[in-house]
């Protein structure tokens, strides 16, 4: 007899989904988010469990699955870097099956993106990538979700212009992506050296061609901010980038900072945005990160109701609920058991 479950999916690359789904998890996330700010959480995830393997630290990304899984209704547990054996002393398939046998979903956010797909590959619950070395999906679902809230009078989603100013990090791959995915205009303004590779320009370009989308890659900062809805930038250097870091503050400043001066060159209705965490003083200065215009602890709040949406979107559909006749059932005969024990 075949499975009700529907199909394994997991959520490794917004590249996996098309416009319509990636809308789906949106607007998911948005009816749940409704729900919390009425203090009306639905308990989506009632018992369910969340394996989180973390190779290295995190805030917004811990903390925010870590609650979003508890005020659903199920348990996250936190596996750090030496309490697993993560490819170490047990394989990664391995790893994947045991987790797939006790949890209902993996979480993973890994220094190597094979990591996150091999996990993916061996593994019978949907697994969700955290953030790797290329990518960082959940960050940018998020992101979206923030322009919505924040759309220009006027402006539809595929209306809008988002500027990313600084290095390919992650971040940068994940929103040149998901922005073309989704028929917006998306422009990357940095120095040659540390621009978009050609490998993301051709994905992004594809995009555009089915969305309607478009894709510009300058080395101009201000005629890159010139027409933008929202100006985003992240850090400069990456984990195991340190050693470049005093070549990479000489190429990016002074004109690629986000500071007043360049802020200023943008409409004046442009909204800044920042991941998290940052350097102040470094790709962006105290005064964007702190102007009236910047939205970067909006992003930072929608990352609790982006997990939310998306556990609830891969996880739910899969928990299979007894009936209430086969729970009673069960229960009555494990009590009657311990009553024999002392009659």
């Amino acid at each position: 007899m075949e499975s009700s479950q529907p199909k394994l999916r997991h959520f490794i690359d917004t590249q996996d989904f098309d416009k319509r789904e990636l809308l789906e998890m949106i607007e998911l996330t948005r009816l749940i988010k409704a729900a919390d700010k009425q203090g009306c959480t639905p308990r989506l995830l009632e018992g369910a469990s969340l394996a989180m393997i973390f190779e290295e630290p995190s805030t917004r990304t811990r903390v925010s699955f870590e609650v979003a899984m508890t005020e659903l209704g199920g348990h996250a547990l936190y596996l750090k870097p030496g309490e697993i054996h993560l490819g170490v002393r047990e394989s990664l398939s391995d790893t994947a099956r045991v987790l797939s046998r006790m949890c209902d979903g993996i979480f993973a956010r890994t220094l190597k993106h094979t990591t996150v797909t091999e996990l993916a590959r061996h593994a019978k619950v949907p697994v969700l990538n955290g953030l790797t070395d290329y990518n960082h999906p959940t960050q940018v679902v998020c992101d979206v979700l923030t322009m919505l809230e924040h759309l220009p009078a006027g402006k539809r989603l595929e209306d809008l212009n988002v500027t990313f100013i600084g290095d390919a990090t992650n971040v940068l791959s994940s929103l040149m992506l998901v922005c073309t995915r989704l028929g917006m205009h998306f422009t990357h303004a940095a120095p040659h050296k540390y621009q978009a590779p050609d490998e993301w320009r051709s994905w992004a370009l594809e995009n555009c061609r089915i969305s309607g989308g478009s894709l510009t890659v300058t080395d101009d900062p201000l005629a890159a901010v010139r027409q933008a809805d929202f100006l985003y930038t992240d850090l400069w250097w990456w984990v195991g980038q340190e050693e470049q870091i005093p070549e990479r503050r000489a190429a990016f400043m002074p004109g690629f900072q986000v500071n007043e001066t360049l802020f200023d060159s943008a409409p004046s209705h442009c909204k800044f945005m920042h991941c998290l965490p940052a350097s102040r003083g470094v790709e962006a200065t105290d005064e964007v990160m702190d102007h009236p215009r910047s939205i970067i602890f909006d992003q930072s709040e929608n990352r609790l109701h982006t997990e939310k949406g998306l556990l609830a979107y891969f996880i739910h559909p899969r928990l299979e609920r007894p009936s209430m006749e086969l729970m009673t059932f069960h229960q009555g005969r494990v009590e009657d058991f311990l009553h024999s024990l002392n009659p």
